[in-house]
């Protein structure tokens, strides 16, 4: 059968990679379109038609000011769709970009499948009913999700959650530190988010906090669309390295971590390493997002255990000083990071284990076969 799928951003990207791999060994005679990251091209063997690079616009004013790009890029989605006629069209997350895609490939009478659900829960939650009429299959990664769509009667899919996948696959690297030229010191790890709009606000604010933390080495998790001199705009003089696909072993080394909201944060719980998360975007964005949105918290930690479990610093709150107490209260005070990985037990609880692409793949298949 031939697969059409299609991911945004770089966390897409790895899902879709592994979704793809699962739907190879489903469907050995599988053939791949793809819109994407180098993750899903190498799992595909194909090139992508559009990078997420040249996809992913964070925030509502940042949305407006490319709104050509986005529409030179659905319309070329489009006509590649049209094309190719795929036995379905996979659509990861991206929902802005996605929903639109949907509504285009039911209109040609092509099977839609969801895999990862838009946060529809978290705001706009009447696109519900949009979903219902172009979605044929939902496959869901948050156990609250489930819930949620039940109150609307639309049966969705829960196949767990495909970081699970992506940790319990990922092969450490016993040698980071040396192959990456680290001291001995402990580590913070920077993760400063893959959007430039999210590095921009946020990465000036945290390499500033090498000035608290003389015993350990700040060290920067690099997103694969940016280059070590773009990174070094705002390191400056200060001696912060920079990895690049090495986010896992990272974490996996470090004392404590700052994180830019998104799945990242849900990463570095998974790693169990005690972290604050951050978040801080052009202000009118913020204004309206805290006008509609619909949930209590931005970190998915806690939004899955619904109570604050890691701390939230945005927009004014996400300053050098403020980040800096959360993480010497981490770092030095045994309680408080106890409290953090209790936390992080309640979720590992709550997120089941691993699995989330082969069943994800394997329902889709099925639907597939049986001409749902």
């Amino acid at each position: 059968m031939v697969y059409y799928i299609i991911a945004g951003e770089t966390s897409g990207d790895l899902h879709g990679a592994n979704l793809i791999k699962a739907l190879k060994k489903e469907d050995p005679d599988a053939i791949f379109h793809i819109v994407g990251g180098d993750q899903m091209a190498a799992a595909a063997g194909v090139p992508v038609l559009i990078h997420t690079s040249e996809m992913a616009f964070m925030g509502f004013i940042e949305v407006i000011k490319n709104l050509g790009s986005i529409a030179k890029n659905l319309k070329k989605v489009k006509e590649d769709i049209a094309r190719v006629q795929p036995d379905t069209v996979i659509l990861i997350d991206f929902p802005g970009f996605n929903l639109k895609i949907a509504a285009y490939a039911k209109k040609l009478g092509i099977t839609t499948c969801y895999y990862i659900s838009p946060k529809i829960w978290a705001w706009n939650q009447k696109r519900v009913y949009k979903i219902k009429k172009i979605v044929d299959h939902m496959f869901c990664i948050l156990p609250f999700e489930v819930k949620f769509y039940k109150q609307f009667h639309y049966p969705v899919d829960y196949v767990g959650n495909p970081l699970l996948d992506a940790i319990s696959a990922y092969s450490f690297n016993p040698n980071f530190k040396a192959d990456n030229g680290l001291s001995a010191q402990p580590i913070i790890a920077l993760l400063p988010g893959s959007r430039k709009m999210e590095i921009e606000n946020i990465l000036p604010e945290m390499v500033e906090l090498i000035r608290f933390f003389p015993v350990h080495q700040l060290v920067i998790a690099g997103a694969p669309n940016f280059d070590k001199a773009y990174y070094q705009r705002f390191i400056g003089d200060y001696d912060i390295p920079v990895v690049f696909d090495q986010t896992y072993d990272l974490l996996k080394h470090a004392e404590a971590a700052v994180v830019t909201s998104g799945t990242a944060t849900l990463e570095t719980a998974l790693l169990r390493v005690p972290q604050v998360v951050v978040y801080k975007a052009n202000p009118l964005s913020v204004m309206i997002a805290r006008a509609v949105i619909k949930v209590q918290f931005i970190s998915l930690v806690n939004l899955i255990n619904d109570y604050l479990s890691v701390r939230e610093l945005i927009q004014k709150d996400c300053n050098t000083r403020d980040i800096a107490e959360e993480l010497q209260e981490i770092i030095i005070n045994p309680e408080h990071r106890a409290s953090i990985m209790e936390n992080y037990d309640v979720l590992m609880e709550k997120m089941g284990t691993p699995g989330a692409s082969e069943k994800a793949a394997s329902l889709m298949v099925k639907y597939l076969k049986e001409g749902k």
